[in-house]
């Protein structure tokens, strides 16, 4: 191998590694330059608040993309959560958020079950969910959006913890969790054997399937609590909208954070500064004046070169 192929192979290795968080560093620094009033405490906490779903979500689609896996139904499964909060939101807060992780969580065990018993591709297991459950979604809200008014449950979306919105704290902990759940867990090793080599580790004896039924479940848990959150925010379920194209948001952080599409490797804190690094970009488009479409342009080139990096060093 030639010093210039190795080089090459270097510089790729390092911005697989670090290249996200080098990317939030640039842009930071030109908003900080080019954008008014971006250094205020309330255009940071708008970002924050802003990132904090799909990082929540991001976060289970780094678990299931670590065992080789896709989970398209995400956004459904917030949908589906959406839907129930009014129904039981008069019994409680509480009760309705349970109700709301539940439904995540048997959302998941379909779509593993699908994918670890029956075989089936995840792709096509989750596509089912993306498709009927937001159809379930709209049957159990009759296609309305349902206005909230418990003081309670809203101060999810807007209330505060020592300064820091809910929103963040909760995916700052679950961030934590998801971190400490990979790197000193058994099934955090487990896992990442799963993704790396699935035949093998069934040979091994590690259980292949409750692994995959796992992730998937935690993958609807953390959707169903992104659902209740945004939900909180926005002050009304509405099913309708709740979670639109959330799946392509989460994998994009998954991917830009350098959590490779073959499994065998995740990384939680690059999934979490992929996600804040899509909203970043997200704003900054904004901020000046460039329309929405274009801002869905440049997510879409940011994948390709992501993928297109983590193809190289797989390659090699």
């Amino acid at each position: 191998m030639s010093t210039a192929t190795l080089e090459r192979a270097k510089v790729t290795a390092w911005l697989q590694d670090y290249g996200v968080y080098l990317a939030v560093v640039v842009l930071l620094l030109f908003n900080v330059v080019f954008t008014e009033n971006f250094l205020s405490a309330a255009n940071f906490r708008t970002q924050l608040v802003q990132a904090a779903p799909v990082c929540i979500v991001a976060l289970g689609m780094a678990l299931v993309i670590g065992t080789e896996g896709i989970d398209l139904s995400v956004g459904s499964v917030m949908s589906i959560a959406a839907a129930l909060i009014p129904l039981y939101l008069g019994a409680g807060p509480m009760k309705a958020i349970i109700v709301a992780v539940l439904a995540g969580i048997v959302s998941g065990l379909f779509s593993g079950y699908l994918v670890a018993y029956l075989g089936i591709q995840p792709i096509i297991a989750t596509l089912a969910l993306l498709v009927g459950g937001r159809g379930l979604a709209l049957v159990i809200a009759h296609g309305q959006l349902v206005q909230l008014h418990n003081r309670d449950f809203l101060q999810l979306g807007t209330g505060d913890v020592l300064g820091v919105p809910v929103m963040v704290v909760v995916a700052g902990v679950l961030s934590v969790l998801a971190g400490l759940v990979v790197q000193r867990t058994t099934f955090g090793r487990h896992l990442v054997a799963v993704g790396g080599n699935r035949a093998a580790s069934s040979l091994a004896g590690l259980p292949v399937k409750r692994v995959l039924v796992g992730v998937y479940v935690i993958s609807g848990a953390l959707a169903a609590v992104a659902g209740v959150l945004a939900t909180s925010r926005l002050g009304a379920s509405d099913p309708n909208d709740l979670g639109l194209l959330m799946e392509l948001s989460a994998i994009t952080a998954v991917v830009v954070g350098g959590t490779p599409l073959t499994g065998g490797r995740i990384r939680v804190l690059g999934t979490v500064f992929g996600a804040l690094l899509m909203q970043l970009v997200h704003a900054t488009l904004i901020k000046h004046n460039l329309p929405d479409s274009t801002a869905q342009m440049v997510q879409a080139a940011i994948i390709v070169v992501a993928v297109y990096v983590a193809r190289e060093r797989s390659s090699r």
